[in-house]
């Protein structure tokens, strides 16, 4: 009895401990579809302030649930009722309760392998699951991907896997639709599995009018009264998700890659050193276990017909992988230990290099903006951020009604051929927008900050302003474009007489 509690609390101490090794950001999403807008759901509709919050134009367009935030709102609202809303904690809780489910989802996957397989096979699953730089580097983050690909290794924990005992229909498609409502792409890597279930299933009628329409139905009627209460309409996100990023193919907005993109760059660099074993382990692994390859093959491919691509999107296909990467170390016979140390090491350099120093800027940018918070400076602060926009959080990150700005943009959905957004107006001609934009010195922010790369462009308008740097940010060694190195704060220097 001591084997799944004793593993369970190294899963959550090793998860806890990834969480705070964890420091710098991934992307805008992992704030500003879950925490900006859990901070704006509980504490501006307390406070009825304005310029307290603000949701990006996807929730404008009913193209994103409040389902996922609204976990993190109540971690907020427990918080705010122990009168322990700090911002500290803000920060921390929910990537905490984030870590604490990751753990039990790497318990899950090595219980299944268990059940599948032995416990000597389980073992080594777990340990590639742990060693993985790429799980280490999202795992704790408050990502849609994140839940999607937890959600996925407890939905494989009930599935019925051909010539196996265990599987239970109704709680893995719940947990697939739970998937679903959260992020709608879920529904990709399950259509082989549900599909290859449905083929094997000998009661099909019953399979449908017990399992996936009564599941179907309750999540999404959950999913739709959620939605209503904080849109304050009836809105049905999926469809309108489905109809933007599929249909519409607008996420060629925010930039497009080769259709090979996955295959030649996105799943070697998440497999990182796997990549061998998850080979290895396809070739090995008996014929029933084909399905689970299928799932990868197939939601890669699925995705390589989306212009836009992201390493995140197929993060959910990990926890697949890692299964064939356990079931070749398990078989390997003379090279056991060496193969599992350089896994280990490996892996830990990635991981912690991504973690602890790669684009850890944004996040102790926000650290120095808290300080503004403390002081009665606090209403005659206006910081804005010139930069990328959404390259840092928000509201969450600082948990005080301080006036904020940044430079917006929203995709244009009208089919205007002529759009620019102000944030490519703002980069195409960075001073001019500056003189224009502060005409009058009454209108200037107390706090510019930007990244180093714009600060030869801007450097007269700083002088004259009588702006002064008062701290430097490391953010990234590969800085690219509009990214710089490094962040600069600037600020105004009242004393000076123009």
């Amino acid at each position: 009895a001591g084997g799944p509690a004793r593993l369970l609390a190294l899963a959550v101490a090793l998860r806890a401990l990834n969480c705070f090794l964890v420091q710098t950001s991934f992307v805008p999403d992992e704030y500003w579809q879950a925490l900006e807008v859990a901070h704006l759901m509980l504490f501006v509709s307390i406070l009825n302030v304005n310029n307290y919050g603000h949701l990006t134009w996807e929730w404008a367009h009913g193209l994103r649930s409040y389902s996922y935030p609204l976990i993190f709102a109540s971690i907020y609202k427990a918080l705010q009722l122990l009168a322990q809303d700090d911002v500290n904690l803000l920060i921390w809780v929910p990537r905490l309760a984030q870590a604490v489910l990751a753990a039990f989802a790497d318990v899950k996957l090595y219980s299944l392998v268990r059940h599948l397989e032995n416990a000597e096979t389980a073992k080594w699953v777990y340990f590639c699951q742990l060693c993985s730089w790429f799980t280490w580097y999202s795992c704790t983050r408050t990502l849609t991907n994140t839940m999607e690909t937890l959600l996925t290794i407890f939905a494989l924990s009930y599935y019925p896997i051909k010539g196996s005992k265990m599987g239970s229909s109704c709680k893995y498609l719940a947990l697939i639709a739970l998937a679903i409502v959260i992020r709608p792409t879920a529904v990709i890597p399950w259509m082989p599995l549900v599909f290859s279930h449905f083929v094997q299933e000998q009661r099909k009628a019953d399979l449908i009018l017990h399992s996936c329409i009564p599941v179907g139905l309750v999540t999404i009627g959950t999913s739709l009264i959620i939605d209503r209460v904080f849109f304050g309409e009836w809105v049905l996100v999926q469809l309108n998700f489905l109809k933007f990023n599929v249909l519409q193919n607008f996420g060629t907005f925010y930039g497009s890659h080769p259709w090979h993109w996955y295959f030649t760059q996105g799943l070697p660099v998440i497999l990182g050193t796997h990549l061998p074993f998850f080979i290895h382990g396809c070739v090995l692994a008996p014929k029933r276990y084909r399905i689970f390859l299928m799932a990868v093959i197939w939601t890669v491919l699925v995705y390589s017909t989306l212009s836009h691509k992201e390493f995140r999107f197929i993060y959910p296909v990990l926890p697949f992988c890692i299964f064939f990467c356990g079931y070749s170390l398990k078989h390997l016979k003379a090279w056991k230990k060496s193969a599992a140390s350089f896994l280990l090491l490996s892996n830990l350099v990635p991981a912690l290099y991504t973690g602890l120093i790669h684009q850890r800027g944004p996040l102790d940018v926000m650290s120095h903006i808290q300080q503004l918070c403390d002081n009665s400076y606090q209403s005659q602060a206006f910081v804005f951020f010139m930069m990328p926009c959404h390259s840092t959080p928000f509201y969450s990150h600082v948990h005080c009604p301080l006036k904020m700005r940044f430079l917006q943009c929203p995709p244009d959905l009208t089919g205007n051929e002529s759009y620019i957004d102000e944030a490519d107006v703002f980069y195409s001609n960075p001073l001019g927008w500056l003189n224009k934009e502060f005409y009058n010195d009454t209108l200037l922010p107390s706090h510019l900050i930007f990244f180093s790369v714009l600060e030869q462009e801007i450097s007269s308008f700083l002088a004259l302003r009588g702006y002064e740097k008062t701290a430097t940010v490391f953010h990234t060694h590969i800085p690219q474009g509009r990214v710089g190195s490094h962040i600069y704060i600037y600020r105004k220097n009242t004393e000076v007489n123009h």
